[in-house]
Order: C-alpha cells, then structure tokens, then sequence
C-alpha cells in the first residue's frame, strides 16, 4: 500500500494543474477573478488533508467552508463576471483532491479533463455558437437519447413471432445509422462545397443509396454544370451501401462477414474507382456558395430501416421454417427491393442463432444487393437525365458484377 504522502502529493499537483490555466485566465488589477494557483492547490490539498484524517465528516465540512467562501466571492465579481466556471472549478477541486486519497490515477486524469475544458473556452464557445446550427444541436439530443437512455433499456433476449426479434440489436442498428450519418455530415462539413456532393453522396449512402441516387439525379437535371460531382456522390453512395453491409454483418455475424468480405471488397472497389473517376472529371467552382448545412441524419430514415430489419426477420424466420433455404433466398431478394440491408440482417441473424450455415447466408445477401441495385437503376432511370443514367447505371452494375464475380471464385473454389 501507497504511503499517505503519493496520494497527498497528487492532490496539490491536481490543485495546481488546475490553478495554472486559471491563473493565466484570471486577469490583473481589481476586476480580477479570485481563484487562482494558490486557492486551487490549497483547495485540493484540503479535500485530500479533510478525507485522511476525518472521512467523509470532515470533507462535508471543508466542503461547505469552500461553499460559502465561493458563494461571497462570486457575490463580490459576479457584475464583472457572471459566469460560474471558476467557481464550479473551484468546488470540483476538493473532491478531486479527496478522491486521490483512494484513486490517484482517476483523480489525476478527471483534474486533466478540467484542466482542457477551462482552456477550451473559446474554441468550445466559438464552436457550440458559431459553427453548430440549431438543427445539428437537436440531432445530438436525439442521439444521446437513443444512445444513452433508449438502447440499455431495451431486452437483449430473442423476442415475438419465431423468437426472431432481439430489441436491443435492432435498435443498435438505429444507433449505428445515426453515427454514420452524423460521421458524414461532419466531414462534409469540415471538408467545404468543393467536395461537397462527392462526400455528401458518401455519407448520404449509408442512410439510403437509392434516395441519394435520386437526389443526386435531380442536382445534375437542376444543375447540368455538377454533372460529374454528382454522379460521382451517387457513385459514392453505392460504396457506402457495400461499406454499410461490412459494418452492419460484423455487429450481427462476424462469420457471415469473413465469407462475404471478397464480394464486398471486389464491389466496393469498383464502385470507389468508378466515383473517383467522376470526382477526378469534375470541375471545381470557385464561386460555389456555402449552403445551408442541413441535418446531420435522418431519425425517420433510420427508424425506417429498423423497422424494415425487424419484419424482414420474422419474414425469414418463417420462410425458413416453412420452405427451408429457398425460401430465405426469395424473401431477401424480394425485400432486397425496399432495402438491402435489413435483408442481409434478417439472413445473417439466422446465421448467428444458428439457423443457417455462412455459406448459404452468401447467395440471399447478394440477391438482396441486386435486387436494390436495380431499384437504384430504376431510380437513375426514372428522375435523371439521359446523361446521368449513361453515367451512373454502369458504375451500380460493373460494382454487382464485381460482387457475383468474386462469389462464383468462392463457390467454384468450394
């Protein structure tokens, strides 16, 4: 055990890694703010001093001494200086300074975090002021609430008709399509309008290749001057479609990934080179005008697909229960229309209970891709031009292609 001094020590340096940026942000002469090094090592060292020789007595004391010598302070600045940082850094300090009496290395890495988020004042204000809208603000809650508050609560048991519905994986599907979607409209907007549609199209497939097809057909029909951009973010959207079943089968089946991952791969490399090769061609506006960011993700979009997930694996649980492999085969294909990836879910749940072997999992899953890769053709078709359909419908049937090629080398080498 520790000699009572290592944890002593930890509490001032805890006080005094705090005190320093306060000290540099404290100001001079009478409007100064009050804390600083000193008060901050003194503080901490109190709580660690209270803590060792009377417990949690004496620590409820010092902290009330604290209190009230923070509250007449604040009630001298608070017309210069209204805000209550210092003064929450302040009470936070003996707590650190009490917790490194029984974990020093929590209690120094907790002080370092302080420590960031007082010298992160201005990037934070400018930040949370400056470059988040109030729509991006209302989307992290929504995530937080699905993240934190919604997915725990849910059972993570096999649940409803066939015993083929686990709440909790299908809402972690719903949390996974948020991220990725708020991943990509973050990028798009670090990144700026040049590479906007290349990357929007990117981050927009994960949600829904075929709505970003469409939208991206009825850019270049509104704008022909984006024509390549924008075959190039639909190229890009179809890439996320391949990406997306990675990411999606390695939370489901790990096993149904390791098979399919030489027909995801092969896809996702042609329909990359086919996007970077629009991206190469198209042309970069220098008076291109910031627009409005937008959302950062689609609840409804997500919902959506949990739900889709959800009946399409009630669907395959009965088809394989009432018409073996067959009939798994028929539902994904036909479900493939609507969505591919609640679909390959749906097969790669009965590969994970069981179900299914991994090599009988391949054929449904790219029955299903097909069977969506020509709703996205049908999608160029019906809502673009003649010259976005020439340019778009090669790129989603050469990354198929690629995909039932890489299969036929899986089974002729089975």
């Amino acid at each position: 055990m520790m000699a009572p001094w290592y944890n002593l020590a930890v509490a001032l340096g805890i006080g005094l890694l705090i005190g320093l940026e306060r000290e540099r942000s404290k100001g001079d002469g009478p409007t100064r703010r009050p804390a600083g090094i000193r008060t901050f090592a003194l503080a901490s060292l109190l709580g660690a001093v209270a803590v060792h020789l009377g417990g949690a007595l004496l620590l409820a004391a010092a902290l009330a001494g604290i209190c009230v010598l923070t509250a007449l302070s604040y009630v001298h600045s608070h017309e210069s200086d209204p805000g209550l940082t210092t003064e929450i850094g302040l009470l936070t300090a003996p707590l650190l300074g009490a917790l490194a009496m029984a974990d020093p290395l929590l209690a120094a890495g907790l002080a370092a975090a302080v420590a960031a988020v007082f010298a992160a004042k201005a990037p934070l204000h400018g930040f949370v002021k400056g470059a988040l809208t109030d729509a991006e603000v209302k989307d992290g809650l929504v995530f937080a609430i699905a993240t934190l508050v919604i997915w725990p609560q849910l059972p993570d048991r096999q649940l409803g008709p066939f015993e083929a519905i686990n709440p909790h994986d299908v809402w972690l599907l719903v949390v996974l399509i948020l991220a990725i979607g708020a991943a990509g409209h973050a990028a798009t907007r670090v990144l700026g309008p040049r590479y906007g549609l290349p990357v929007a199209g990117l981050a927009a497939g994960f949600v829904s290749s075929t709505a970003t097809i469409g939208s991206m057909a009825a850019r270049a029909e509104r704008e022909p001057a984006s024509m390549n951009a924008a075959v190039a973010g639909a190229a890009f959207s179809t890439c996320a479609t391949f990406l997306q079943m990675a990411i999606l089968l390695f939370t489901t089946s790990r096993a149904t990934l390791l098979t399919m991952a030489p027909m995801l791969v092969a896809g996702v490399l042609v329909a990359a080179a086919y996007a970077l090769f629009f991206a190469w061609r198209a042309p970069v506006s220098r008076t291109d005008q910031e627009r409005e960011p937008g959302r950062a993700f689609s609840l409804g979009a997500a919902l959506g697909l949990a739900a889709m997930m959800a009946l399409m694996l009630v669907v395959s649980a009965g088809m394989k229960t009432w018409f073996g492999e067959a009939g798994i085969i028929a539902g994904a294909a036909v479900a493939g229309v609507v969505d591919t990836h609640a679909a390959a879910i749906s097969v790669a749940s009965l590969v994970a209970k069981g179900d299914l072997s991994t090599d009988a999992a391949v054929a449904p899953i790219l029955a299903a891709m097909t069977t969506n890769a020509a709703a996205k053709i049908a999608m160029a078709l019906g809502v673009g031009s003649r010259g976005f359909a020439l340019r778009i419908v090669p790129g989603v049937a050469l990354s198929m292609l690629a995909a039932w090629a890489a299969a036929a080398v899986f089974w002729l080498g089975g």
